[in-house]
């Protein structure tokens, strides 16, 4: 037994609000239930949207649920951050600090160093990318010293 839409909409009003809608996505959902308003089956409102009928009936809870506005396309949340607040304002202090090379074995911080560190001090495993977004996040930008080749001389700059 298919779940029936509410009632508070029909398909004019979905027509229009697939009409008006910048979301192609939103649109092509909205005329597929538009259709089923008008007595179409689910099956061919599944083949309206170019989807199956599991689709369909998810669009019809979501757009039961929030009306329009809950068959636009969010943003999938992910997963979430390895680093707490705690651990962002460390590795912002060990960066500032710089390097101790007796203590940390390392004379330049590298990315791969700060993973290494964050792993013995919190325990925390992290891919490179972790720490360069977070660094990144907090201001600080990658710097390197501009390459100087070794037979080159002050004269030749000069010139």
């Amino acid at each position: 037994m298919p779940i029936e839409l509410r009632d508070d909409f029909d398909a004019r009003i979905l027509r229009l609000a697939a009409k008006g809608s910048k979301s192609g996505s939103q649109a092509r959902r909205l005329l597929a239930l538009a259709a089923i308003y008008e007595g179409a089956t689910h099956t061919s409102a599944a083949e309206i949207g170019g989807v199956t009928l599991q689709i369909i009936r998810d669009w019809v809870l979501k757009f039961n649920q929030l009306g329009p506005d809950g068959l636009i396309d969010r943003k999938q949340p992910g997963q979430p951050s390895r680093l707490n607040k705690t651990h962002r304002e460390a590795l912002a202090a060990i960066v500032e600090s710089g390097p101790v090379p007796a203590i940390h074995g390392v004379v330049r911080w590298r990315i791969v160093d700060l993973c290494r560190w964050l792993y013995e001090e919190f325990r925390v495993v992290v891919s490179k990318q972790t720490p360069s977004r977070n660094l990144q996040a907090l201001g600080y930008r990658k710097l390197s010293a501009r390459p100087k080749h070794h037979a080159q001389t002050e004269e030749a700059i000069e010139e």
